[in-house]
């Protein structure tokens, strides 16, 4: 029996789009994951879906059915029940390639990793860019807007390092506060993770309470500290082991890429690396990544980002005014699609030698939308118990002190970022970073000498001598 999951479009309300404008849009997608994300990350990992019609009676009384199950901060956005198209996915919470273990219960956990890698253009003006993630300094913006109660220790650098240690501390982290960036179902259904923006809070014990069948089976750790701790630690080391492994190859792989050495390897901000110089230790050690594993892979598609936000935005500006005179141009240059094989070779092109034209200019924006769609995937990763001899070389396996698992590894939220979405981030990158600098950065230097250096509104304090 197939188990899929149906995607509809969601829109504000009064803005609904024509039935074909909907096909259009899923048919975008669609292409968009078959043309151009399988060729990044290989043909096992992205699964594109396929379009369906379905009965409008049918989708109206599947809408009203989820409706009350939708999380309140979705619900800003209407479901299309006029059309009757939607999206047919295979469920990623269940195992991809194998059908034979699809009768034992099955884990699943999603992660969504974030940006793993430092700004090295020269563009960047804020000298703190070239030293703390964007995650981390993004957290403190959120805590203070009211999204989360607390910053996360999570950072994606440390889970991009290929250290297995700096790796372990930042899933531990993840399963600490999840906030939206981690969550475990099984048999699909939803057991740890956050549930809504303001508190995440995490019970280890509850969680140890429904993996224990599948790590312990049948020993005696029943309960207690030492049960969730082992639990965990299990838990983390079979997730690094399927982040680490490679099951797939794709055309990505014999690109020209973008030396991920170009880049700081770890972020000033970690909780991992302030641990380590307040130990003494000032040099962080990076084992890096299996060219193979999904998570090479979506550093390499994030690295397309080579100009950072501040050196794009002049090449967006310059394909704006270039759409202002001549508007019908805007198909010829494929911004809203068709996403075909053309599409992604130009893709391809990684000079920084900017000649000044809009050919230029587009491709770099293309390739940031690619980045910032591959920072902001989400990456599934299912298992299954499995006897020993049902476990083979063409099965990966991971073994744990009393399981072996197998499992299947996919990247899913592959939607091609919005074209118009790039003037929101550059502000954006603004915003987080200023709130850094003002807020963070000043507390931890109380002489605040950099401040001054970097930002011209500062007042002078005269004291009586």
């Amino acid at each position: 029996q197939r188990c899929v999951v149906l995607r509809f479009l969601k829109s504000p309300p009064n803005q609904n789009k024509t039935p074909e404008e909907i096909l259009h849009h899923l048919q975008n997608i669609v292409d968009f994951g078959k043309h151009v994300m399988k060729q990044f990350f290989g043909e096992n990992y992205v699964h594109h879906g396929e379009i369906i019609q379905l009965p409008l009676d049918f989708v109206r009384q599947l809408c009203l059915k989820i409706q009350p199950e939708r999380p309140e901060c979705r619900c800003d956005k209407d479901m299309d029940t006029l059309s009757g198209y939607a999206m047919c996915l295979p469920n990623l919470t269940r195992l991809q390639t194998f059908r034979f273990a699809e009768h034992r219960p099955i884990l699943c956990i999603e992660i969504k990793p974030k940006c793993g890698f430092i700004p090295f253009s020269s563009h960047v003006s804020q000298e703190i860019k070239h030293k703390v993630c964007r995650y981390c300094m993004h957290q403190h913006l959120k805590v203070a807007n009211g999204k989360w109660k607390r910053p996360s220790k999570y950072c994606p650098l440390d889970l991009f390092s290929g250290n297995k240690q700096r790796m372990h501390f930042a899933l531990k982290s993840l399963l600490q506060e999840a906030q939206n960036n981690l969550k475990i179902f099984k048999n699909g259904e939803l057991i740890y993770g956050c549930k809504d923006d303001q508190d995440c809070v995490s019970d280890w014990n509850e969680l140890a309470r429904h993996l224990k069948p599948f790590f312990f089976p049948c020993n005696g750790l029943v309960s207690g500290p030492h049960c969730t701790r082992t639990i965990v630690k299990e838990l983390i080391h079979v997730i690094t082991t399927a982040l680490l492994s490679s099951t797939d190859t794709c055309r990505a792989g014999d690109m020209k890429t973008v030396p991920i050495s170009q880049g700081r390897s770890y972020c000033e901000a970690s909780a991992f690396n302030k641990e380590l110089v307040r130990n003494g230790k000032h040099k962080l050690e990076s084992s890096g990544l299996p060219r193979g594993c999904l998570l090479y892979k979506t550093l390499q598609a994030q690295m397309l980002d080579m100009l950072d936000i501040e050196g794009l935005y002049p090449l967006y500006s310059r394909v704006e005014q270039y759409l202002e005179e001549f508007p019908e141009e805007r198909s010829t240059l494929q911004i809203d699609g068709p996403y075909n094989e053309a599409f992604y070779e130009k893709l391809l092109d990684l000079s920084l030698e900017d000649d000044g034209t809009v050919a230029f200019a587009l491709t770099k924006v293309q390739q940031y939308r690619i980045a910032m769609t591959a920072k902001d995937c989400s990456i599934m990763i299912a298992l299954s118990t499995c006897l020993q001899d049902e476990c083979s070389e063409q099965r990966p396996v991971v073994l744990t002190s009393k399981s072996r698992f197998t499992f299947s590894v996919s990247v899913l939220d592959l939607d091609l970022k919005p074209y118009e979405s790039i003037p929101h981030q550059y502000k954006l990158d603004g915003e987080i970073v200023n709130y850094y600098l003002k807020n963070v950065q000043a507390k931890d230097d109380p002489v605040m000498s950099n401040l001054f250096k970097e930002n011209e509104d500062c007042t002078l304090v005269l004291h009586k001598v």
